[in-house]
């Protein structure tokens, strides 16, 4: 498929798939980089919807760096689990050292 025919849901998928093991984004990161920088909350209906997609969605999170999706991953803590085993620190639902393992995709694509 060629990238002008995907659709914005499907970009959001390419990119999250593109997020180090280890480092998370954010969704305004991500939807700044697809040239949609209000477009947040959609990137966030995407994360939503990738169940079975192989995408990562664990590694998305928000500006704060807050698991505000959590409640989307089976199980209680899944999305803290996940992060947690590629060695992110998380407490009361907020990645520690935030800064150091975020990675931004408009600088790093």
């Amino acid at each position: 498929m060629k990238p002008e025919t995907l659709s914005f849901f499907d970009k959001v998928y390419e990119v999250a798939r593109l997020i180090p093991y280890g480092r998370v984004t954010s969704y305004g990161a991500i939807a700044k980089y697809l040239g949609a920088a209000r477009s947040a909350r959609m990137v966030g209906y995407a994360m939503n919807g990738s169940g079975g997609k192989d995408v990562p969605a664990h590694r998305v999170v928000n500006r704060k760096g807050l698991l505000t999706g959590k409640h989307h991953f089976d199980g209680t803590n899944l999305m803290e689990q996940l992060l947690e085993s590629e060695g992110i620190k998380v407490i009361d639902s907020q990645i520690q050292d935030f800064d150091v393992v975020f990675w931004e995709p408009s600088e790093e694509l």
